[in-house]
Formats: C-alpha cells, structure tokens, sequence
C-alpha cells in the first residue's frame, strides 16, 4: 500500500487463461488489468491498439490534476530534481507564456523515460497537405456571403487516416499572428500506425459523428464517440486510432488562445456544462523500442515530419493543468424559456475562446440538444436572424429545428456576418399550422452543434467547387409568403371597427 498516492498494486492471481492479472486502486476506484504492469504494455507495430472496456479518467475543467502510471514517479516537493524517480526525465509543456495572469496560466509536467526532442530534424512532409490550411487570404480562400450547405463528407476509398482526412472548410486570421481559427472536417478509415501527430498551431477541438475515435495521448488515452468531444491542446503529441474503421466528424482550431467554460451570469453557480463532467486520462506508457517512429508536425499550416527510435507515449507519470479532455454532450444541463419567446442560442455554450474584448469569443461551441419547448403565444423555432458573427453549424444525429429537410447528420451549413438565416418554408408554415394551442414539445433524438465566431471566415476554394455543396439551399426559403394583413394584430383577427377613425372614413390609424 502506498497511502499517500492512494495506489495499491497486487496481489497477482491468475484468470482461466492462466494470464497474470493486477489489481489496481487509482482514486478509490479497483480496476482489473490483465497481464504487464497495468499502465504500461510493449505494443506491436502497426496495429490498433485495444483499449480496456472501461478506461480510468480524472474530472474536472482545468483542475491541476496528478497521475502516474507506477507508484512514486512524481518527484515529491520540486518539479525538476537532479534525479527524477525510476531514471525519468522532467519536461514541461506551458500551453501560456510564463508571466500570464495565474488564473489563466497553463502548464504541465511531464516525467518521460526520453524526452521529446530526442528526435531528428524536421523535414516538410512529402506530399504535402494541400487542403489543410491555417492561414487564410485571397490565394486559398474566398469571401462568400451567401448561405452555404454542403452533405455529409463520404468516407474515402483509398486508405486514409486522420491526418491524411483533414480537409479546411473556412476559416479567419493567422496561426503565424496566433489569432484565427480554422473549420476542419475529417474522414478516415485507418488507423495512424508507428506516427504520431502533433499540432504547434493551436487547439483542436473534435466532434466525432460517425465512429468511436481511441486516442493516444502524452497524458494517457481517451475513448471518445459521437455525442462526446475532446479537445487536445496545442503543443500535445497524440494518435488517432478508429477501432469501428469508417470515421467522420468535425474539428475546430482556435489559434493564440484556449477554451474555457463560459461564464453563467444570472443563471447563476450551476448550470449548462459541468466543470466535474470534463474527464482528463490517466497516465500510460509505452517504453518498447521503436525504430522509424516518424512525429508529424503541423507548424504555420505546413506538416513537417521527424523520426524517432521511440514512441512519444512514454510518459510515466505527469501533473498540471494543461491536458487533453472529453465531455459528454448528453450531460449538458439546457435552460430555456418557460412562458414566451425564443432564447438566444448562445444560452446553450458548452465552451467558449474568448477574445480581449468581453462578451465576444473568437470561437463558441454551442449545442442544440434534446429539450423541451414549452412557450406559450410564440414562434417556437429558431428565429429569423441576421448576426454581426458568423455561424458554422454540423449534425451529430437526428435532425435540427430549424430544417425540415436538406441538413444531414455528418453536413453542414455557413451562415456568414450579416447573411440572413433561419427556418426553412416547411418549419414556418408547421409551426403556425399548429397554432397557439400547441401543447409542450419535446425535442428528442438530435443533437447539432454551432461554431460561432466573431471573425468572418473565408471559404477554401475546394469547399466551394465541392459536388456536396448543396447549390439548391438558398430554394428551402422561397417559399416563405406574405402572411401580412391589416385586420390581424398579435396572432388574433382584431375587431374590424377598430382598424377605422371614429369619423367612419375607413382611414387607417397609426
């Protein structure tokens, strides 16, 4: 027993294969491993490795957090000891500059059995990535102001993994200016062997919508399916593997900032996303030898590769602040109105990037998952819009509100600074139909996703010339009609002698 890590190993018995199998406390929690020390195992090349059932994570937003994979691999009392336990390495990862204000400040450390710049020089990665871009201007993007959709992405034939399916949608500013983001869809059908991907340009955050994704991390792994996200900061090495093969989905990268949790004003302590229900993995590592070990770089929009003898997941034991994590979309607390009208969208933020000035985020992420509509006297779906930031939405499953037909899960949708927007002619003329005597609606089975952004984006040229872009969008508002009479006021026919002045002339007040 170690009390003061809480982490008790042993005793080893046997299971009916005859395999060695530990038992593990972490946290207060026992978790049965079969065979090696139960964080750490030799992987063979070029293989998907298996993740246990029930993956061990850590909870809470941006909570300094302690792991190690063996008893007694944090070095007590400092952090850079002239001699780490078990022969470790001390480095650290700073995801803010060293004098950023404490609350704000982002580092961690890691104790590795080699330490990452044991690699060699970086080379530009042949062939190179032509739709994948972090710098947006005239020569790779275009201003397009009308409302753009496009369907779901198709699973390429070729073999194809996650860095190879990154294709940019749009986006605004500069990874090299470290303020921007880009919009990325993905698609991949295998997994990354022997290579590690690493992102200098800032943070991804992943929507996965079709297939689970196992995620190999410095911090430890991560499972994350759709209706989950993960967001993996600049700077971390990570591998993407796709234990159900086919995989599609959505990232966001957000440049010279982070995310946060936004803040709950009048909503008051609780609310919305959970700080406790951010899960943070638990440190693993690999510490076989692994000759040819190749690290892709993405810096400046460009991928750069270098080669290693070793695998980067050879961290044993870490602590800070600064980590990958995952959120469960289902464990959003909604709140909306309950008497009249339709709330602002931005009510249902799960993450926001904030830019210096308050209120206004370079990048929100916000969900439109099930819930109830209960308005009474009110036009209950999305309302009819035109915003000063711009608004790029995805489907995760199901359908959304606003959209009776034409918005797939796995497509999208681009409405850009001051482009008009909202529910199509079926949405509108259903929702009246049904009138003020609707009971409540509950809106089940879906859940969509916003990116807004107070940047206008630029539309890569690929995304615009692409067969899925849906060139018939703008056709689901045509049919919207005048409904416009004088002898109606607030939904109900008004009493015809009011609409004339006493003198019975039938000229019309006001």
């Amino acid at each position: 027993m170690v009390a003061d890590m809480g982490v008790y190993c042993g005793p080893v018995v046997e299971d009916d294969s005859g395999k060695g199998l530990f038992f593990i406390r972490w946290m207060g929690v026992f978790v049965d491993w079969a065979g090696g020390w139960p964080n750490s195992r030799p992987m063979e090349p070029n293989k998907c490795p298996q993740f246990p059932a029930d993956l061990e994570y850590q909870s809470g937003f941006g909570n300094h957090l302690s792991s190690e994979a063996i008893a007694g691999a944090l070095p007590p009392g400092q952090n850079s000891p002239l001699l780490c336990p078990y022969g470790l390495y001390a480095e650290q990862i700073s995801g803010t500059a060293f004098t950023a204000p404490r609350k704000l400040n982002l580092r961690s450390w890691l104790y590795r059995i080699k330490p990452s710049v044991t690699h060699e020089p970086f080379k530009p990665r042949v062939p190179s990535h032509e739709k994948l871009v972090s710098e947006f201007n005239q020569s790779n993007s275009s201003a397009n102001p009308t409302q753009l959709r496009w369907k779901p992405v198709e699973i390429p034939e070729l073999p194809t993994d996650f860095i190879d399916g990154l294709q940019t949608v749009c986006g605004a500013g500069s990874s090299y200016l470290r303020h921007g983001y880009a919009i990325h869809m993905y698609t991949a059908n295998k997994s990354m062997d022997d290579c590690a991907f690493c992102n200098a340009d800032g943070d991804f955050l992943i929507v996965p919508q079709k297939g689970r994704l196992w995620i190999t991390t410095e911090c430890g792994r991560l499972q994350v399916s759709p209706g989950e996200i993960v967001v993996l900061p600049q700077g971390f090495r990570f591998a993407v593997n796709l234990p159900d093969g086919p995989s599609r989905g959505y990232v966001a990268e957000i440049f010279g900032t982070h995310f946060q949790l936004p803040d709950l004003g009048p909503i008051g302590a609780n609310g919305l996303a959970a700080p406790r229900d951010f899960l943070v993995p638990t440190a693993w590592f690999e510490e076989s030898s692994r000759p040819g070990y190749t690290i892709v770089q993405k810096f400046g929009g460009e991928l750069f590769t270098a080669k290693q003898d070793f695998s980067p997941f050879n961290v044993v034991a870490w602590h800070g602040n600064y980590a990958p994590f995952k959120y469960d979309l289902s464990k959003f607390c909604p709140y909306n109105t309950v008497l009249v009208d339709h709330s602002d969208p931005s009510i249902n933020t799960v993450l926001t990037a904030p830019t210096d000035k308050p209120g206004v985020a370079l990048l929100d992420f916000v969900i439109f998952p099930p819930r109830w509509l209960v308005a009474e006297h009110t036009f209950r779906p999305p309302y009819y819009h035109r915003n000063c930031m711009s608004e790029f939405m995805g489907l995760i499953y199901g359908g959304y509100e606003a959209k009776a037909d034409g918005f797939l899960p796995g497509g999208a949708s681009l409405h850009n600074c001051m482009t008009p927007h909202g529910p199509d002619t079926k949405t509108y003329e259903a929702t009246i139909a049904r009138g003020n005597e609707a009971g409540p609606q509950r809106i089940a089975e879906t859940m969509a996703f916003m990116f807004e952004s107070c940047l206008i984006p630029r539309v890569c040229q690929w995304a615009l010339e692409s067969p899925l872009k849906d060139d018939d969008y703008y056709q689901c508002w045509i049919g919207l009609k005048s409904h416009f009479t004088r002898e109606a006021t607030n939904g109900q026919l008004s009493d015809v002698r009011n609409c004339h002045d006493e003198s019975g002339t039938g000229g019309h007040r006001g």
